[in-house]
Protein backbone atom coordinates (compact mmCIF):
# COMPACT_ATOMS: atom_id res chain seq x y z
CA UNK A 1 0.00 0.00 0.00
CA UNK A 2 1.62 3.38 -1.19
CA UNK A 3 2.14 5.42 2.05
CA UNK A 4 1.17 9.60 1.19
CA UNK A 5 0.26 10.90 -1.45
CA UNK A 6 1.41 12.86 -4.70
CA UNK A 7 -2.23 14.96 -4.44
CA UNK A 8 -2.74 18.11 -1.96
CA UNK A 9 -4.59 17.08 0.81
CA UNK A 10 -8.41 17.78 0.89
CA UNK A 11 -11.07 17.64 2.97
CA UNK A 12 -15.10 16.30 2.25
CA UNK A 13 -18.26 17.89 2.88
CA UNK A 14 -19.28 17.29 6.67
CA UNK A 15 -22.60 15.28 6.09
CA UNK A 16 -24.77 16.19 9.24
CA UNK A 17 -28.03 16.44 7.61
CA UNK A 18 -27.66 12.81 6.62
CA UNK A 19 -29.03 10.23 8.60
CA UNK A 20 -26.11 8.08 8.35
CA UNK A 21 -24.08 9.82 9.61
CA UNK A 22 -25.28 9.27 13.44
CA UNK A 23 -25.61 5.27 12.50
CA UNK A 24 -23.78 4.35 15.36
CA UNK A 25 -22.93 0.77 14.15
CA UNK A 26 -21.35 2.26 11.65
CA UNK A 27 -19.66 5.09 13.59
CA UNK A 28 -18.00 2.21 15.81
CA UNK A 29 -16.61 0.22 12.67
CA UNK A 30 -15.26 3.77 11.32
CA UNK A 31 -13.35 4.98 14.67
CA UNK A 32 -11.92 1.48 15.12
CA UNK A 33 -11.04 1.22 11.00
CA UNK A 34 -8.96 4.39 11.68
CA UNK A 35 -7.54 3.69 14.93
CA UNK A 36 -6.15 0.60 13.60
CA UNK A 37 -4.49 2.44 10.96
CA UNK A 38 -3.16 5.40 13.42
CA UNK A 39 -1.80 2.10 15.73
CA UNK A 40 0.25 1.09 12.87
CA UNK A 41 1.46 4.34 11.77
CA UNK A 42 1.99 6.20 15.57
CA UNK A 43 3.09 9.25 13.40
CA UNK A 44 1.27 11.66 16.19
CA UNK A 45 2.23 10.27 18.93
CA UNK A 46 3.87 13.70 20.53
CA UNK A 47 0.93 15.92 18.96
CA UNK A 48 -1.90 15.99 22.09
CA UNK A 49 -2.86 13.37 24.38
CA UNK A 50 -5.62 11.57 22.31
CA UNK A 51 -2.52 9.40 20.71
CA UNK A 52 -0.72 8.44 23.84
CA UNK A 53 -4.11 7.61 25.32
CA UNK A 54 -5.02 5.34 22.04
CA UNK A 55 -2.05 3.15 21.88
CA UNK A 56 -1.39 2.68 25.60
CA UNK A 57 -4.79 1.74 25.44
CA UNK A 58 -3.72 -0.72 22.42
CA UNK A 59 -0.77 -1.71 23.93
CA UNK A 60 -2.05 -2.88 27.31
CA UNK A 61 -5.36 -4.83 25.69
CA UNK A 62 -5.64 -8.30 26.11
CA UNK A 63 -4.89 -9.38 22.53
CA UNK A 64 -2.91 -5.88 21.59
CA UNK A 65 -5.59 -5.12 18.97
CA UNK A 66 -8.29 -2.29 18.44
CA UNK A 67 -10.42 -4.81 18.64
CA UNK A 68 -10.20 -5.45 22.08
CA UNK A 69 -10.92 -1.57 23.05
CA UNK A 70 -14.69 -0.89 24.76
CA UNK A 71 -16.80 2.22 24.04
CA UNK A 72 -15.55 3.78 27.07
CA UNK A 73 -12.08 3.31 25.66
CA UNK A 74 -13.54 4.49 22.26
CA UNK A 75 -14.83 7.94 23.72
CA UNK A 76 -11.62 8.54 26.05
CA UNK A 77 -9.92 8.83 22.84
CA UNK A 78 -12.28 10.96 21.32
CA UNK A 79 -12.27 13.29 24.82
CA UNK A 80 -9.06 14.20 24.39
CA UNK A 81 -9.03 15.48 20.70
CA UNK A 82 -8.96 19.56 20.88
CA UNK A 83 -9.75 19.46 16.99
CA UNK A 84 -6.14 21.56 16.76
CA UNK A 85 -6.72 19.88 13.29
CA UNK A 86 -2.72 18.94 13.51
CA UNK A 87 -2.81 15.52 13.06
CA UNK A 88 -4.61 16.01 9.67
CA UNK A 89 -2.54 19.09 8.25
CA UNK A 90 1.06 18.08 9.59
CA UNK A 91 1.62 14.52 10.20
CA UNK A 92 -1.05 12.12 8.21
CA UNK A 93 0.19 10.43 5.71
CA UNK A 94 -2.91 8.60 5.09
CA UNK A 95 -5.60 11.88 4.36
CA UNK A 96 -7.77 12.09 1.37
CA UNK A 97 -7.48 11.87 -1.11
CA UNK A 98 -4.97 8.75 -0.43
CA UNK A 99 -7.55 5.51 -0.15
CA UNK A 100 -7.28 4.96 3.61
CA UNK A 101 -9.32 7.99 3.46
CA UNK A 102 -8.34 9.40 7.04
CA UNK A 103 -9.58 12.79 8.82
CA UNK A 104 -9.19 12.09 12.70
CA UNK A 105 -10.27 15.57 13.58
CA UNK A 106 -13.50 15.34 11.94
CA UNK A 107 -14.22 11.45 12.91
CA UNK A 108 -14.25 13.41 16.20
CA UNK A 109 -16.32 15.90 15.30
CA UNK A 110 -18.63 13.03 14.52
CA UNK A 111 -18.65 11.50 17.91
CA UNK A 112 -19.65 14.32 19.01
CA UNK A 113 -22.09 15.13 16.96
CA UNK A 114 -23.89 11.65 17.87
CA UNK A 115 -23.50 12.23 21.37
CA UNK A 116 -24.99 15.97 21.18
CA UNK A 117 -27.89 14.71 19.49
CA UNK A 118 -28.68 11.81 21.79
CA UNK A 119 -28.08 15.00 24.67
CA UNK A 120 -25.25 14.07 26.19
CA UNK A 121 -22.72 17.46 26.02
CA UNK A 122 -22.23 18.50 29.43
CA UNK A 123 -24.46 21.36 30.77
CA UNK A 124 -21.05 23.31 30.78
CA UNK A 125 -20.03 22.68 27.67
CA UNK A 126 -23.34 23.75 26.59
CA UNK A 127 -23.49 26.59 28.56
CA UNK A 128 -19.94 28.64 28.12
CA UNK A 129 -20.80 27.66 24.21
CA UNK A 130 -23.15 30.26 24.23
CA UNK A 131 -20.44 33.30 24.15
CA UNK A 132 -23.08 36.28 22.81
CA UNK A 133 -25.52 35.41 25.57
CA UNK A 134 -22.76 35.20 28.29
CA UNK A 135 -21.49 38.42 26.78
CA UNK A 136 -24.37 40.43 26.58
CA UNK A 137 -24.99 39.25 29.96
CA UNK A 138 -21.80 40.11 31.80
CA UNK A 139 -21.50 43.85 30.21
CA UNK A 140 -24.06 44.42 32.68
CA UNK A 141 -22.13 43.04 35.66
CA UNK A 142 -18.76 43.54 33.93
CA UNK A 143 -16.95 44.08 37.65
CA UNK A 144 -18.30 40.91 39.40
CA UNK A 145 -18.38 39.08 37.11
CA UNK A 146 -14.33 39.51 36.62
CA UNK A 147 -13.99 39.87 40.39
CA UNK A 148 -15.62 36.10 40.59
CA UNK A 149 -13.75 34.76 37.66
CA UNK A 150 -10.02 36.17 38.64
CA UNK A 151 -7.51 33.28 39.88
CA UNK A 152 -7.41 33.25 43.25
CA UNK A 153 -11.10 34.19 43.89
CA UNK A 154 -13.29 31.88 46.53
CA UNK A 155 -15.78 31.92 43.78
CA UNK A 156 -13.41 30.04 41.54
CA UNK A 157 -13.62 26.92 43.96
CA UNK A 158 -17.49 27.04 43.38
CA UNK A 159 -16.83 27.34 39.99
CA UNK A 160 -14.77 23.82 39.73
CA UNK A 161 -17.69 22.16 42.03
CA UNK A 162 -20.26 23.13 39.85
CA UNK A 163 -19.31 23.83 36.47
CA UNK A 164 -16.21 22.17 36.35
CA UNK A 165 -13.77 24.77 35.33
CA UNK A 166 -10.15 24.08 36.90
CA UNK A 167 -10.30 27.02 40.11
CA UNK A 168 -6.18 27.41 38.98
CA UNK A 169 -7.24 27.85 34.65
CA UNK A 170 -6.57 31.43 33.45
CA UNK A 171 -10.34 32.59 32.60
CA UNK A 172 -11.02 36.08 30.12
CA UNK A 173 -11.90 39.19 31.75
CA UNK A 174 -15.12 40.67 29.96
CA UNK A 175 -14.99 44.24 28.35
CA UNK A 176 -17.45 47.27 29.71
CA UNK A 177 -18.29 48.14 26.39
CA UNK A 178 -18.48 45.96 23.16
CA UNK A 179 -15.92 46.79 20.46
CA UNK A 180 -18.68 46.46 18.24
CA UNK A 181 -20.17 49.23 19.71
CA UNK A 182 -17.12 51.50 19.48
CA UNK A 183 -17.70 52.37 15.59
CA UNK A 184 -17.37 56.18 16.16
CA UNK A 185 -14.05 55.49 17.70
CA UNK A 186 -12.70 54.09 14.54
CA UNK A 187 -10.11 57.25 12.72
CA UNK A 188 -10.90 57.96 9.78
CA UNK A 189 -8.59 56.19 6.71
CA UNK A 190 -5.27 57.90 6.07
CA UNK A 191 -5.76 59.41 2.50
CA UNK A 192 -1.65 59.07 2.17
CA UNK A 193 -1.66 56.04 2.92
CA UNK A 194 -0.64 53.18 0.70
CA UNK A 195 -3.89 51.28 0.78
CA UNK A 196 -6.22 54.37 0.60
CA UNK A 197 -9.43 52.78 -1.27
CA UNK A 198 -9.32 49.29 0.59
CA UNK A 199 -12.09 48.78 2.70
CA UNK A 200 -12.59 46.04 5.72
CA UNK A 201 -14.85 44.76 7.73
CA UNK A 202 -13.86 43.44 10.83
CA UNK A 203 -14.96 40.61 12.30
CA UNK A 204 -14.80 41.72 15.81
CA UNK A 205 -15.65 37.74 16.78
CA UNK A 206 -17.29 36.54 20.46
CA UNK A 207 -13.72 37.02 21.99
CA UNK A 208 -12.43 40.19 20.41
CA UNK A 209 -15.68 41.74 20.83
CA UNK A 210 -16.38 40.87 24.49
CA UNK A 211 -13.58 40.64 26.26
CA UNK A 212 -9.92 41.27 24.96
CA UNK A 213 -10.00 43.98 23.07
CA UNK A 214 -6.46 45.12 22.16
CA UNK A 215 -6.03 43.38 19.54
CA UNK A 216 -9.25 44.33 17.60
CA UNK A 217 -7.81 48.38 18.59
CA UNK A 218 -4.09 47.72 17.26
CA UNK A 219 -6.25 46.43 14.19
CA UNK A 220 -8.05 49.49 13.21
CA UNK A 221 -5.16 51.74 14.36
CA UNK A 222 -2.55 49.78 11.74
CA UNK A 223 -5.22 49.91 8.81
CA UNK A 224 -6.60 52.80 9.03
CA UNK A 225 -3.02 54.30 9.36
CA UNK A 226 -2.46 52.41 6.28
CA UNK A 227 -5.15 54.37 4.14
CA UNK A 228 -7.98 51.46 5.30
CA UNK A 229 -11.60 51.97 5.67
CA UNK A 230 -12.05 49.93 8.67
CA UNK A 231 -16.15 49.09 9.75
CA UNK A 232 -15.83 46.84 13.03
CA UNK A 233 -18.99 44.28 12.57
CA UNK A 234 -20.17 41.36 14.70
CA UNK A 235 -23.18 39.98 13.56
CA UNK A 236 -23.04 36.91 16.26
CA UNK A 237 -20.42 34.35 16.77
CA UNK A 238 -18.55 32.04 14.19
CA UNK A 239 -19.81 29.03 16.54
CA UNK A 240 -16.48 27.60 17.20
CA UNK A 241 -17.27 26.59 20.45
CA UNK A 242 -20.56 24.61 19.35
CA UNK A 243 -18.52 23.14 17.17
CA UNK A 244 -16.67 21.61 19.51
CA UNK A 245 -19.57 20.26 21.13
CA UNK A 246 -20.74 18.84 17.90
CA UNK A 247 -23.92 21.34 17.63
CA UNK A 248 -23.65 21.42 13.89
CA UNK A 249 -26.99 22.37 12.97
CA UNK A 250 -26.76 25.66 15.39
CA UNK A 251 -23.14 26.17 13.53
CA UNK A 252 -24.95 25.91 10.17
CA UNK A 253 -27.60 28.33 10.82
CA UNK A 254 -25.18 30.35 12.22
CA UNK A 255 -22.67 30.27 8.94
CA UNK A 256 -25.89 31.15 7.13
CA UNK A 257 -27.43 33.72 9.05
CA UNK A 258 -23.36 35.73 9.08
CA UNK A 259 -23.15 34.98 5.57
CA UNK A 260 -26.19 36.80 4.48
CA UNK A 261 -25.30 39.27 6.73
CA UNK A 262 -21.70 40.27 5.15
CA UNK A 263 -22.90 39.46 1.30
CA UNK A 264 -23.58 43.17 1.22
CA UNK A 265 -20.95 44.65 1.85
CA UNK A 266 -18.76 42.19 0.26
CA UNK A 267 -20.42 43.12 -2.73
CA UNK A 268 -19.58 46.34 -1.92
CA UNK A 269 -15.74 45.20 -2.06
CA UNK A 270 -14.65 44.59 1.54
CA UNK A 271 -12.67 42.59 2.86
CA UNK A 272 -13.86 40.01 5.71
CA UNK A 273 -11.33 40.46 8.32
CA UNK A 274 -11.83 38.39 11.00
CA UNK A 275 -9.77 38.79 14.65
CA UNK A 276 -9.57 35.74 15.95
CA UNK A 277 -7.79 32.55 13.87
CA UNK A 278 -10.06 30.00 15.11
CA UNK A 279 -12.83 32.26 13.49
CA UNK A 280 -10.99 32.80 10.28
CA UNK A 281 -10.72 28.89 9.77
CA UNK A 282 -14.31 28.38 10.40
CA UNK A 283 -15.41 31.31 7.84
CA UNK A 284 -12.55 29.79 5.40
CA UNK A 285 -13.00 26.16 5.51
CA UNK A 286 -15.28 24.66 7.73
CA UNK A 287 -18.41 26.39 6.99
CA UNK A 288 -18.20 25.42 3.36
CA UNK A 289 -17.94 21.73 4.28
CA UNK A 290 -21.64 22.36 6.02
CA UNK A 291 -22.67 24.06 2.86
CA UNK A 292 -21.16 22.87 0.37
CA UNK A 293 -22.57 24.62 -2.83
CA UNK A 294 -23.97 27.80 -0.63
CA UNK A 295 -22.89 30.47 -2.72
CA UNK A 296 -22.72 33.44 -0.15
CA UNK A 297 -20.80 31.18 2.14
CA UNK A 298 -18.75 30.34 -0.48
CA UNK A 299 -17.90 34.17 -1.27
CA UNK A 300 -17.63 34.87 2.25
CA UNK A 301 -15.00 31.89 2.44
CA UNK A 302 -13.02 33.22 -0.77
CA UNK A 303 -13.12 36.77 0.57
CA UNK A 304 -12.12 36.21 4.10
CA UNK A 305 -8.36 37.04 5.35
CA UNK A 306 -6.50 36.32 8.71
CA UNK A 307 -5.66 39.44 10.59
CA UNK A 308 -1.52 38.51 9.72
CA UNK A 309 -2.73 37.36 6.57
CA UNK A 310 -4.20 40.75 5.03
CA UNK A 311 -1.32 42.80 6.27
CA UNK A 312 0.85 40.79 4.64
CA UNK A 313 -1.29 41.11 1.01
CA UNK A 314 -1.42 44.62 1.83
CA UNK A 315 2.16 45.05 1.92
CA UNK A 316 2.69 42.72 -1.21
CA UNK A 317 0.05 44.52 -3.40
CA UNK A 318 0.00 48.14 -2.21
CA UNK A 319 3.25 48.57 0.32
CA UNK A 320 2.72 49.67 3.74
CA UNK A 321 3.31 53.34 5.72
CA UNK A 322 7.13 53.57 6.22
CA UNK A 323 8.09 51.71 10.16
CA UNK A 324 10.37 53.02 12.39
CA UNK A 325 13.96 50.72 13.14
CA UNK A 326 13.07 48.59 16.26
CA UNK A 327 15.88 46.26 17.02
CA UNK A 328 13.76 43.31 19.21
CA UNK A 329 13.54 39.85 19.44
CA UNK A 330 9.94 38.69 18.99
CA UNK A 331 8.86 35.01 20.11
CA UNK A 332 6.48 34.04 17.74
CA UNK A 333 3.90 31.32 18.70
CA UNK A 334 2.50 29.66 15.60
CA UNK A 335 -1.19 28.96 16.59
CA UNK A 336 -3.08 25.91 15.58
CA UNK A 337 -6.25 27.41 13.85
CA UNK A 338 -3.61 29.64 11.73
CA UNK A 339 -1.42 27.27 10.95
CA UNK A 340 -4.57 24.78 9.60
CA UNK A 341 -5.28 27.32 7.28
CA UNK A 342 -3.08 26.96 5.22
CA UNK A 343 -1.66 30.01 4.52
CA UNK A 344 1.81 29.82 6.25
CA UNK A 345 3.77 31.28 9.51
CA UNK A 346 1.94 34.94 7.84
CA UNK A 347 2.71 36.36 11.76
CA UNK A 348 6.35 35.54 10.87
CA UNK A 349 6.15 37.44 7.35
CA UNK A 350 4.43 40.56 9.20
CA UNK A 351 6.47 40.58 11.42
CA UNK A 352 10.03 40.78 9.27
CA UNK A 353 8.32 44.38 7.87
CA UNK A 354 9.40 45.68 11.37
CA UNK A 355 13.24 46.94 10.18
CA UNK A 356 15.21 45.66 12.49
CA UNK A 357 12.64 43.20 14.05
CA UNK A 358 13.78 39.25 14.64
CA UNK A 359 10.85 37.22 14.95
CA UNK A 360 11.42 33.56 16.44
CA UNK A 361 8.83 30.82 15.61
CA UNK A 362 7.23 28.25 17.96
CA UNK A 363 5.37 25.90 16.13
CA UNK A 364 3.83 23.61 18.87
CA UNK A 365 0.76 23.43 20.13
CA UNK A 366 -0.08 25.50 23.69
CA UNK A 367 -2.54 22.59 24.56
CA UNK A 368 -5.15 24.99 25.31
CA UNK A 369 -8.13 24.00 22.40
CA UNK A 370 -10.84 25.96 22.93
CA UNK A 371 -12.28 25.60 26.20
CA UNK A 372 -11.29 22.15 26.32
CA UNK A 373 -8.20 23.17 28.39
CA UNK A 374 -10.54 25.21 31.21
CA UNK A 375 -11.95 21.98 32.70
CA UNK A 376 -10.46 20.26 35.86
CA UNK A 377 -10.14 16.77 33.40
CA UNK A 378 -8.39 18.72 31.23
CA UNK A 379 -6.21 21.56 32.68
CA UNK A 380 -3.03 19.44 33.48
CA UNK A 381 -2.48 17.82 30.07
CA UNK A 382 -3.29 21.39 28.67
CA UNK A 383 -0.09 22.55 30.69
CA UNK A 384 1.34 19.08 30.04
CA UNK A 385 1.14 19.85 26.49
CA UNK A 386 1.72 23.50 26.01
CA UNK A 387 4.78 23.19 27.91
CA UNK A 388 7.16 22.36 24.97
CA UNK A 389 5.79 25.17 23.38
CA UNK A 390 6.17 27.62 26.25
CA UNK A 391 9.75 26.85 26.89
CA UNK A 392 10.54 26.85 23.00
CA UNK A 393 8.99 30.13 23.26
CA UNK A 394 11.30 31.43 25.86
CA UNK A 395 14.23 29.47 25.11
CA UNK A 396 16.04 32.50 23.08
CA UNK A 397 14.74 35.16 25.59
CA UNK A 398 12.86 37.30 23.26
CA UNK A 399 11.74 40.86 24.58
CA UNK A 400 8.54 39.94 23.63
CA UNK A 401 6.37 37.20 23.04
CA UNK A 402 3.09 36.60 20.51
CA UNK A 403 0.54 34.80 19.63
CA UNK A 404 -2.01 34.56 16.83
CA UNK A 405 -4.79 32.62 19.38
CA UNK A 406 -6.11 34.87 22.19
CA UNK A 407 -6.47 31.89 24.44
CA UNK A 408 -2.72 30.25 23.72
CA UNK A 409 -0.98 33.42 24.61
CA UNK A 410 -2.66 33.64 28.35
CA UNK A 411 -2.18 30.20 28.31
CA UNK A 412 1.45 30.00 27.70
CA UNK A 413 1.95 32.75 30.46
CA UNK A 414 0.57 30.38 32.93
CA UNK A 415 2.14 27.55 31.50
CA UNK A 416 5.11 29.45 31.91
CA UNK A 417 4.26 30.76 35.53
CA UNK A 418 3.73 27.02 36.56
CA UNK A 419 6.73 25.78 35.34
CA UNK A 420 8.89 28.47 37.28
CA UNK A 421 10.27 30.08 34.27
CA UNK A 422 12.04 33.09 35.13
CA UNK A 423 11.27 35.55 32.52
CA UNK A 424 7.75 35.39 32.37
CA UNK A 425 6.13 38.27 29.72
CA UNK A 426 3.78 40.62 31.12
CA UNK A 427 2.01 39.54 28.19
CA UNK A 428 1.49 37.55 25.26
CA UNK A 429 -0.38 39.21 23.27
CA UNK A 430 -1.56 39.35 18.97
CA UNK A 431 1.13 40.23 16.65
CA UNK A 432 -0.84 43.20 14.99
CA UNK A 433 0.28 44.83 18.84
CA UNK A 434 3.86 45.11 17.35
CA UNK A 435 2.94 46.23 13.99
CA UNK A 436 0.94 49.44 16.37
CA UNK A 437 4.05 49.73 18.95
CA UNK A 438 6.19 49.64 15.76
CA UNK A 439 4.37 52.67 14.17
CA UNK A 440 4.08 54.45 17.32
CA UNK A 441 0.23 53.99 17.66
Amino acid sequence: MKEGSLEAPMRHPIAWEDESFYDETALDAEMRRVFDICHGCRRCFNLCNSFPLLFDLIDESPGESVDDLGAADLKAVVDECTLCDMCFMVKCPYVPPHQFDLDFPHLMLRYRAVEHRKGETSFADRELARTDRNGKLAKFLTGPANAATREGSPARGVMQATLGIDKRAHLPAYADVPLANQQALVPPPNPDGPAFGRKVALYATCYGNFNDQTPGEAAIKVLAHNGVAVHIDYPECCGMPKFENGDLGAVADAAGRIAAHFAPLIEQGYAVVPLTTSCSLMLKFEWPLLHPGNEAIAALSANTFDLSQYVVMLARETGLMPIEQWEARIGVHFACHARAQNMGPKAMEMLRLIPGAKPILTDRCSGHGGKWGIFAEHFDTAVKVGRPAARQLAKDKPDVMVSECPLAGPHLKQVMQLSGNDAVPERVGHPIELMARAYGL
